[in-house]
């Protein structure tokens, strides 16, 4: 087995965007840590059977990212069997189109608010104490750079993450740490057609439709597999759309 180029840690790991991004980092050389919530282990045991047909270590970790003792057992486990962590990818999320009024609002912003910031707390930690720097990657969204019907809590959340990364990035720069985040416009996922077949399914359709075009997880995977290089270590604090051009900054 070639030399491992570090240890990634990938949230949401079942399917979708997390599925390719530990796809690809494995591909890149990595040895993965896969988790997301313990439902989907099977799922997980798929991918991990995956990543070792590529010749790298998989290591499966169902937790719940918005319990911070899980978190932290989660860390401490992909350190003890892989030998320490250099990249965490905070994926894990939750989308559904709500009404404002909707009491869904704490479950949303617990899982794409809260739980980013605990894997960030606790990836900083580990990386620090190790000495060697590392690479800190949240997922935001278009609707983190602009509001959308509907996506009140959604919106809030991916917001939210831009602002954590922002200021993890100054507070950790200093330990040679890079924090960044990816914002997907439509992208082909079990999770978009879950919330293609539901009530409020014209919203998702109309946004769709102004895309250049429909992307695939793979697509998120590759800006990823770039921030986490050692070319990318010069980027930091920043928020980087792959939407194919819905969201365009001055």
């Amino acid at each position: 087995m070639p030399i491992s180029k570090g240890i990634a840690l990938v949230t949401g790991s079942a399917q979708g965007i997390g599925r390719a991004i530990s796809l690809r980092l494995a591909k890149d050389g990595y040895d993965i840590a896969l988790n997301d919530i313990p439902s989907k282990y099977s799922q997980l045991r798929a991918v991990a059977d995956d990543i070792g047909k590529s010749g790298r270590k998989a290591l499966v970790l169902p937790a719940d990212i918005t319990v911070e003792e899980q978190v932290k057992g989660m860390v401490q486990e992909v350190t003890k069997e892989l030998g320490g962590l250099d990249v965490m990818i905070a994926n894990a999320g939750v989308a559904q189109l709500l009404p404002l009024t909707s009491r869904d609002w704490e479950h949303i912003m617990a899982v794409n608010a809260r739980g980013p910031f605990l894997c960030y707390k606790h990836a900083a930690e580990q990386m620090v104490k190790q000495g060697r720097g590392g690479r800190i990657i949240g997922a935001s969204s278009l609707a983190g750079k602009t509001g959308l019907p509907l996506t009140s809590a959604y919106s809030a959340s991916k917001f939210a993450v831009r602002g954590l990364t922002q200021t993890a990035a100054l507070e950790l720069g200093r330990y040679g740490i890079t924090v960044n985040a990816y914002a997907p416009g439509a992208i082909q996922t079990p999770m978009t057609e879950e919330l293609a077949r539901g009530d409020n399914s014209e919203v998702l359709a109309s946004d769709q439709e102004s895309a250049t075009w429909i992307a695939n997880p793979e697509d998120i995977a590759s800006i990823v597999s770039y921030l986490v290089s050692k070319e990318a270590h010069f980027i930091t604090g920043q928020c980087i759309s792959v939407d194919g051009g819905i969201s365009m900054s001055s």
